[in-house]
């Protein structure tokens, strides 16, 4: 599929994204990368963060806290800049069971999210 252009097109892009972020059950995570793929759009990872992003202050129903940069090594932490909105994303993991070690990092092969596809 070839990628759209133009607002609407971002629109329709973003919802892919969104999609994706809604299948992420309570307790799992996965990375911007992975969202990107499974929307058909492997290189899109930076724009899936863009498209979180723009919740930010909306009602909406997408689970963006699951979403989190990859980090190697089997692992994933919070990437947010915003250390207020960092906060929230790691408060709202953590009541769903997700742990964190020492560094801020997710172990993926415990709490990752392992799509059908």
């Amino acid at each position: 599929m070839r990628p759209t252009r133009g607002e609407g097109g971002l629109v329709l892009r973003y919802q892919r994204f969104y999609r994706v972020v809604r299948r992420v059950p309570r307790g799992r995570v996965t990375t911007y990368g992975q969202v990107a793929a499974l929307a058909g759009m492997p290189r899109g990872a930076r724009l899936v963060g863009y498209a979180l992003s723009s919740l930010r202050g909306t009602a909406n129903d997408v689970p963006w806290q699951r979403v989190l940069g990859a980090r190697g090594r089997g692992r994933a932490r919070v990437s947010l800049k915003d250390p207020m909105g960092a906060g929230v994303q790691r408060d709202l993991l953590e009541r769903e069971g997700v742990r964190f070690d020492a560094h801020g990092r997710v172990d993926l092969a415990e709490f990752g999210w392992k799509p059908r596809r």
